[in-house]
């Protein structure tokens, strides 16, 4: 189908530069030749390569023949049910206003195999599954990458830094930048604050892990690198600053949108504490944590098997105790890994496996045919 002056718009409803499943699909557009026109709140920056494209505008036109298309993240009604009961006439009509737009789109979008039965079986609306696939700036640090950005944020962390030319994971010598032979472990989670995520659960885990490791050897210093921003930033920051910990130092770093992709690409190990609201989206910072190749010990809740495969491509915990046997496990003898070599050869392979089919490819083979039927 050849079509002239394509023009798309995108509708965020939330922060532009917050929404990174909505900015690839604007890339994926100009990737096609697409004018883009973007509506929604501009509180942080998008992607550099939005901010910069004059195929780009922040308003939205009314357009003749358009076609209307949804892309369901997760059920707005669902998050508003976390704070308020499900027969608050707020959730009610949130709930009664989502299903009854949904079913005036021409086509729709949704995260999982357990949303689009939901959507269908629940609401009478057909969705295409669209899963997250990771960029290609998603990708394994190297460690002229990991020691730069470890000395970068040193500058207003300074845990990050033991001399000029030393960090607790990396050193350079005559010139040389390596990994230190006993380096402490770099734990890392990236969360919006917000109330569907306990973190109480990872601190619990941590205090179970400093237990064990202040008794017997084989276990690092943990650094645990938590991103983001968010409402509850501020009340866990004060539970944290209690904490009187010896073996695991916590550091709530603000990272600029480049940074992100290396941290996660510099760490050993990544936590999600994404439960979801409907059980029924994915959290993209697993997505992203597996595009550097990373494996993610993340809590279980019914469709989470769509992306994440216990002793597969990471771990499942229901719970403190499990987390903090998973962080044991897996840091004991760090970096040898000598228990555990061949489940950790497995995990690896698996997550290259799931490297090869980044976003882009995944959008052309399955957005772009509903895009452009």
């Amino acid at each position: 189908m050849t079509i002239k002056n394509k023009v798309a718009t995108v509708v965020v409803v939330g922060d532009i530069g917050r929404s990174p499943r909505m900015n690839y699909h604007v890339m994926s557009l100009l990737e096609h030749d697409y004018y883009v026109n973007i509506v929604g709140y501009l509180e942080s920056s998008p992607i550099k390569e939005i901010a910069q494209s004059s195929k780009v505008c922040y308003f939205m036109c009314l357009l003749g023949r358009t076609r209307f298309i949804i892309d369901f993240h997760n059920y707005t009604y669902s998050i508003l049910s976390l704070t308020n009961h499900s027969d608050n006439i707020l959730v009610k009509t949130a709930k009664k206003l989502e299903t009854f737009i949904g079913r005036l789109s021409h086509a729709n979008f949704c995260v999982t195999n357990a949303m689009k039965e939901d959507l269908e079986n629940k609401f009478n609306i057909k969705a295409t599954v669209l899963y997250d696939r990771p960029p290609q700036h998603f990708k394994l640090s190297s460690i002229e990458e990991k020691h730069s950005l470890f000395l970068k944020l040193a500058d207003v962390y300074t845990e990050f830094k033991v001399n000029n030319t030393t960090t607790p994971f990396t050193e350079e010598i005559n010139g040389v930048i390596q990994l230190r032979e006993n380096r402490s472990a770099l734990l890392v989670s990236s969360t919006s604050w917000t109330s569907d995520e306990d973190f109480g659960i990872l601190l619990s885990a941590l205090e179970k892990y400093e237990q064990k490791a202040n008794i017997f050897a084989g276990y690092p210093e943990i650094f645990c690198v938590i991103t983001g921003k968010g409402p509850l930033k501020d009340n866990y920051a004060k539970i944290i600053r209690k904490k009187e910990f010896e073996k695991v130092k916590i550091i709530m770093p603000w990272l600029e949108i480049e940074d992100y992709p290396k941290m996660l690409g510099a760490a050993d190990l990544g936590v999600c504490l994404h439960y979801s609201s409907s059980g029924l989206d994915l959290p993209m910072k697993v997505v992203d944590m597996f595009g550097c190749g990373l494996p993610v010990c993340a809590i279980g809740f019914k469709c989470l098997n769509e992306l994440v495969r216990d002793k597969e491509t990471g771990f499942v915990f229901n719970n403190e105790d499990e987390l903090a046997e998973q962080l044991l496990n897996w840091f004991y003898d760090f970096p040898n890994y000598s228990k555990i070599q061949d489940l950790k050869q497995t995990i690896e392979s698996n997550l290259k496996e799931f490297q090869e089919l980044r976003w882009q490819k995944n959008w052309n083979l399955f957005a772009l045919p509903v895009i452009e039927p």
